[in-house]
């Protein structure tokens, strides 16, 4: 299982667009394959940096996933509204694969 983990520099004025433009993903990425963790917006420190967080099982998926998400109406009326509206200044993308388990009270580390 891999997660991406997208980190968005988003004009701090325009908050509100980024929240709606989160919301038609919870939508969204969910009906095209992948397990959405979810989308966090600012709220303390940095105003302009906020992350979209999901899970896809391997690469290939990943392709196929991005294949049915761009080929979705809410997903292609997502990318429009972000384009049209200029909230999103920059994107990255980076997969991470999880390499710890969770520990309970008093298990060695």
């Amino acid at each position: 299982m891999l997660t991406c983990v997208i980190r968005y520099h988003i004009d701090p004025n325009k908050r509100k667009l980024f929240a709606e433009y989160a919301r038609n993903w919870g939508q969204a990425i969910p009906r095209c394959g992948a397990e959405l963790i979810g989308y966090y917006a600012p709220y303390e420190g940095s105003s302009t940096l906020a992350y979209g967080i999901y899970s896809i099982a391997s690469l290939a998926d990943y392709d196929a996933y991005r294949a049915r998400l761009a080929e979705d109406p809410l997903g292609r009326e997502n990318y429009a509204f972000a384009r049209r509206e200029r909230f999103l200044l920059r994107e990255d993308r980076t997969f991470l694969k999880l390499v710890s388990t969770p520990r309970g009270p008093g298990e060695a580390e």
